[in-house]
């Protein structure tokens, strides 16, 4: 009953101040969705009465401000197992023989004494959206242990569950949007640039809002507090890339932590280098003062530095630079060193970003501007080639997007672009102009490996472009690869035995071997032609008209000669053309 008292509105005159213990697994993995976490705090909560939790997902659904099938989705997140094994949530039916029953009784996993856990209440589960409960989860266990919580580490915590980004975390605008949702419902209170190295500090409380006493800031252990201003009305969270600050009242915009957070009066931080300048050799003599301090100034100079070598031509000298402090009070000097002094050449190259020079408001980089020039002159670079490249990568760049001139200039417009060779610039050889292939040849190999791997991607032939067949390869690469190995020819197999021969009378083939040797002709050939020899032999008339007329004459011909040969017997050609037609056959 207790948990029922502790779990209504506080309409009714109760506070809601019953907690449950949640694993902070169940916070951290992201195999959970935000829903779940809900779900979880809201089934831990009912379960803890005598007759454990009964409620169905409808039920449980309408205690959170969710739908029936969003409370489903999280009970079958904590009902299967993670993927390092663990069930979170067990479910006992009830059904009668009959085929009726209750709903089923819900029980939480039994913690582990040493596993990392943190209190929520009840009361934010059923107050705060999945997404923004799990915000306020790791704000409380990041106060419960001591963190210094930055907001991209609270992005890092939440995440994506749909969509073409599901998976991913979320990106530091979007947490902040979350925290303050959370922080405009009064279940955090966070107080900006107050933290460690100026971070922001989230108190997340335990307490449900209308509960709480006027002016009472109760944290997450239950001790009150004064409440502190938060800043502002209308004061919110950074923007990506910003920092920590505020973008409406213009607090610090590092995105990078340092032991250094206000002016040189620290001097127990370590000053580092200006953030994204580029590593340059040493300077050439020209760009430092002479020792001895400041440089000779005269009553005609203007303001102007005079060098102290031969070279006493006038050139203008940077006057020094004040540094306010973030809060907007009185200025404090940065710099209290020798002033900048630049050869004629130097900054004569310099003159198509003297507009961006004069925006420089560091010392330090403004030497290393001048630095960066002196060395590529003593190297060897053309003076005129350095000022035409000045001049064409700030045509083509908007004032308004270079929002730190410093970084630019030794970032972007100094540094030479192209290969290897000292005559390329940019893709362009200075000496005559033409296009320079070594880049070209670059470009053509990344370009080609782009391709490949957009038609890998997309499951097509990396040559070709075109789809590969029943065996793996395009129809392209088949005939390519046929064309670079063409299929061996078979070698005609010699048949054993002797030799062959063409006969030279019927051109049939015949083994030379026996007679065959002598004449060159096969057996019936032989034979037709004993037999011609012997019908040329004399013989009597009589005998030889007699042979002629009961042996007939054979049909086939010759070409256009009918054949005179005598035909076989019970055949109607001689033997040559009966051969003939066996060869016919056989074809």
């Amino acid at each position: 009953m207790s948990a029922v008292v502790e779990s209504m509105a506080a309409p009714t005159g109760l506070v809601r101040r019953q907690r449950v213990r949640v694993p902070m697994r169940l916070v951290w993995s992201a195999a959970y969705q935000d829903v779940a976490l809900s779900v979880y705090v809201k089934v831990k909560a009912l379960a803890s009465r005598p007759e454990g939790c009964q409620a169905k997902a409808a039920t449980i659904a309408s205690y959170l401000g969710l739908s029936k099938a969003s409370a489903e989705r999280g009970l079958t997140l904590l009902s299967h197992p993670a993927p390092d094994g663990v069930v979170e949530l067990r479910s006992q039916r009830r059904t009668h023989s009959g085929g009726t029953g209750e709903s089923a009784v819900r029980m939480v996993r039994p913690m582990n004494p040493a596993e990392s856990f943190v209190w929520v209440p009840v009361a934010a589960a059923e107050d705060l959206t999945p997404r923004q409960l799990r915000a306020y989860a790791l704000i409380a266990y990041a106060q419960a242990r001591g963190i210094a919580l930055t907001e991209a580490e609270l992005a890092s915590g939440l995440r994506h569950y749909s969509g073409k980004k599901a998976g991913q975390a979320l990106t530091v605008t979007a947490a902040s949007a979350v925290v303050d949702e959370v922080e405009a419902v009064r279940w955090v209170t966070v107080q900006r640039r107050v933290g460690s190295q100026g971070r922001n500090l989230y108190i997340a409380h335990d307490i449900a809002p209308e509960a709480r006493p006027a002016g009472a800031c109760p944290v997450a252990g239950g001790s009150p507090e004064t409440a502190v201003d938060s800043g502002f009305e209308g004061a919110s969270s950074s923007q990506v890339g910003e920092g920590s600050g505020s973008p409406v009242d213009e607090g610090s915009l590092a995105y990078k932590e340092s032991p250094k957070t206000d002016s040189p009066d620290d001097e127990g931080a370590l000053s580092s280098p200006a953030v994204g300048e580029v590593p340059v050799g040493k300077g050439v003599g020209p760009v430092e003062n002479p020792v001895g301090g400041e440089p000779t100034r005269t009553a005609a100079s203007g303001g102007l530095a005079l060098r102290a070598d031969e070279n006493n031509q006038l050139s203008p000298s940077k006057p020094k630079n004040e540094k306010r402090s973030s809060g907007g009070g009185s200025a404090r000097s940065s710099y209290d060193g020798p002033q900048l002094s630049m050869s004629t050449q130097i900054y004569a190259v310099l003159e198509p970003v003297h507009w961006l020079l004069a925006q420089v408001n560091n010392p330090f980089v403004e030497r290393k501007i001048a630095r960066e020039v002196g060395r590529q002159l003593a190297a060897g670079m053309d003076a005129e080639r350095l000022h035409h490249r000045l001049t064409a990568r700030f045509a083509k760049v908007m004032a308004s997007e270079i929002r730190d001139p410093g970084r630019w200039l030794l970032g972007v417009a100094l540094p030479r672009w192209g290969c290897g060779h000292l005559d390329c610039e940019s893709g362009v050889r200075w000496s005559n102009g033409e296009r320079c292939v070594v880049c070209d040849e670059v470009v053509a190999d990344k370009f080609a490996a782009r391709q490949r791997a957009q038609r890998i991607a997309q499951g097509l032939c990396p040559e070709h472009g075109t789809r590969p067949g029943p065996t793996g390869h395009c129809t392209d690469c088949e005939l390519d690869n046929a064309i670079d190995q063409p299929a061996p020819i078979p070698v005609q197999r010699v048949p054993e035995g002797p030799p062959r021969g063409v006969c030279g009378d019927c051109g049939a083939r015949i083994m030379l071997t026996g007679p065959a040797l002598d004449d060159g002709l096969c057996k019936p050939c032989r034979t037709e032609t004993a037999a011609l020899a012997a019908d040329d032999a004399p013989t009597l008339p009589t005998t030889t008209t007699a042979a002629a007329a009961e042996q007939p004459i054979c049909s086939g011909r010759d070409g256009l000669v009918p054949c005179t040969r005598e035909a076989l017997l019970a055949r109607s050609v001689c033997l040559r053309h009966r051969a003939q037609e066996l060869a016919e056959e056989a074809a």
